[in-house]
């Protein structure tokens, strides 16, 4: 499994998000999806992942004399472990976080400047609640989550269907009291 530091980079995210789901992509593919990013970054970003096994080469192919290689994630290498999670400091949570966050809001940038962005129509949901649970009905929940994402992954990009990215934060709020009916305030 990769280290947050590989993982958690804003443009070695985008590449995985750009891969996620999709048949193996060439460099150039990768690069007409994220114009933004310029090619030797790119390259050198890819060479990471790939090094640090999170990308595998799906093809090799020569084209006029070059070698032009495919890149598909490797899904068990591309999370944080953990142990890895478990040796990050603070420090590393908050900067992992806010790469993480500075992800989603380039994505959303993103969606929004398209001209044809329609939030409602396209069903973009943003959404917080405060839910009450014990570690094991928290661990139930998180289970129902994965499992309602992943039973979902890898159906075809056929017509119809729109590609869409789900992210999930959670954050604990121990210092939240509890509801005044648990108490036995409720009147």
């Amino acid at each position: 499994m990769a280290t947050a530091d590989l993982l958690l980079h804003p443009v070695r995210m985008r590449i995985l998000q750009a891969l996620f789901d999709t048949d193996p992509l060439t460099t150039a593919q990768l690069r007409d999806r994220l114009p933004d990013i310029p090619p030797a970054t790119m390259y050198r970003h890819i060479a990471l992942l790939t090094e640090g096994g999170v990308l595998d080469v799906a093809s090799e192919e020569r084209v006029r004399g070059i070698v032009v290689r495919s890149y598909r994630i490797r899904a068990e290498e591309a999370v944080v472990d953990p142990a890895a999670r478990a040796a990050m400091t603070r420090e590393d949570h908050q900067r992992a976080y806010a790469t993480f966050v500075a992800s989603l809001l380039a994505d959303f940038d993103r969606y929004l400047a398209r001209e044809d962005a329609d939030p409602l129509g396209d069903g973009v949901v943003y959404r917080q609640a405060a839910v009450w649970l014990s570690d094991d009905e928290f661990a139930e929940m998180i289970e129902e989550i994965e499992k309602a994402v992943v039973t979902r992954v890898g159906r075809p990009g056929d017509q119809g269907r729109t590609r869409r990215i789900v992210s999930l934060v959670v954050v604990p709020d121990k210092h939240a009291g509890p509801p005044a009916d648990a108490e036995g305030d409720a009147g």
